[in-house]
């Protein structure tokens, strides 16, 4: 039987624990097993990977997706506006591959701006006629035209009431969506004091998690004020986003639902508006007008708070915005050591096994039985997680068995 052997490879397994030397045999789409040491597997019929003492470790999982926010670090689009929808599709397609090329081989999208797209994509790929990650398609709930802060898409609207909603949840899980993203509080980029504007009555989060459970989709959802956060717990929403405001009780809802329940800050968002978006228009005052000066500076507190009740917060910078491009996802590992208080492995682990758990696959570990995305990466990313910043470091990238960037020596034993 074919197959992929990684030989003098040091593993991060996902799990937490340091790196290991090892071997990696993968059989078809999954990782058919792991040895430590001087161990040996078996090489019929395998073509072996010869590591060259490089790290192997799962591929990474973005957990605040936006695939269909326009800009990458191949292509900059100054604008947050739908494009045409022929263009848009493309754009979407392109930043899939750059997310792919720079390692993270899953993403639970947080809405996209176009129902439709998603879906489409995600089959696409899966069905292999174009790169990208694994996905987890998404809808954005928009409402009525004006509604505050909900951006502008390739949409139709609908009223906001309850029957409305429940309409909406079942057509969405029938068009194939994975999951759908409500916002349920406002935001300060969006008006002074947005963050704890409610969106939905707690009669409407209700109907709509009832809605969502019936039709066997998750629900995500951008919930800044202590009380949206609160209102997508009792709800039953899985990813629920920055969690800006939460006060003690929302974290004590947040820990009683934390078997099934995660959250990503999207810090990257942040920190790009205050260090990195002066040629966009964005200056100090702006940047402290839009709430992300004291968004850093809170999520400083809640998210360590967070962490000591073992709430699972993951990676997801809310990236596509101009001037926080696609294919810079894994700065938010350096945000998480830098800002959180996590260290390089605990990022690592957010990054990969707490990621698998939110998509709900068997990835993010390098583990028998699990699907084989794998990284093969230069350097010791438990050391300096700053390494996976970089493209050039990443040796091999492999996704379900197969091979998108091929390492650079293999050979085969027969």
């Amino acid at each position: 039987m074919t197959g992929t052997l990684f030989t003098d490879v040091r593993i991060f397994d996902g799990s937490g624990g340091g790196l290991f030397p090892g071997e990696v045999l993968v059989r078809g789409t999954r990782i058919a097993a792991v040895v430590r040491g001087d161990e040996r597997l078996p090489r019929d019929g395998a073509t072996v990977v010869e590591g060259g003492g490089r790290t192997l470790m799962p591929g990474m999982v973005e957990a605040h997706g936006h695939l269909t926010w326009p800009t990458s670090v191949e292509r900059v689009i100054n604008t947050m506006k739908p494009l045409p929808i022929e263009t848009h599709m493309l754009v979407t397609a392109q930043n899939a591959r750059i997310t792919l090329d720079h390692g993270f081989t899953s993403v639970y999208s947080a809405g996209s701006l176009g129902e439709r797209i998603e879906p489409a994509l995600r089959d696409m790929i899966d069905a292999g006629f174009m790169p990208g990650p694994r996905l987890r398609a998404s809808a954005m709930e928009k409402g009525a035209e004006g509604v505050l802060g909900v951006p502008a898409g390739h949409d139709p609207t609908h009223q906001r009431d309850i029957p409305h909603l429940r309409e909406y949840i079942a057509h969405k899980a029938v068009e194939g969506c994975d999951t759908i993203k409500f916002l349920m509080s406002s935001d300060e980029a969006f008006q002074p004091g947005g963050s704890q504007t409610l969106m939905y009555s707690e009669a409407e989060a209700q109907a709509i998690g009832e809605a969502a459970r019936a039709a066997g989709i998750w629900l995500a959802c951008h919930a800044q004020g202590a009380e949206a956060v609160k209102r997508a717990l009792r709800a039953g929403f899985r990813a629920i986003y920055h969690c800006t405001y939460a006060d003690e009780e929302a974290l004590d809802m947040f820990e009683a639902r934390k078997a099934d329940t995660f959250t990503a800050p999207a810090v990257g968002l942040l920190w790009a508006r205050v260090h990195e978006a002066q040629d966009f228009g964005i200056g100090p005052a702006e940047a402290a007008s839009l709430g992300a000066v004291r968004g850093i500076e809170l999520a400083q507190a809640i998210i360590p708070a967070m962490r000591r009740r073992g709430i699972r917060v993951l990676p997801g910078g809310d990236y596509g915005f101009p001037y926080n491009p696609h294919g810079r996802n894994a700065r938010d590992l350096e945000h998480f050591v830098n800002l959180f208080g996590f260290s390089p492995s605990e990022a690592l682990v957010a990054a990969t096994k707490q990621g698998g758990e939110l998509v709900d696959w068997d990835v993010g570990q390098v583990r028998a039985g699990y699907l084989a995305d794998l990284l093969l990466v230069n350097g010791d990313p438990t050391a300096d997680v700053r390494i996976l910043q970089h493209r050039d470091n990443l040796a091999a990238i492999m996704k379900n068995g197969c091979f998108y960037k091929a390492p650079p020596q293999s050979s085969d034993l027969r």
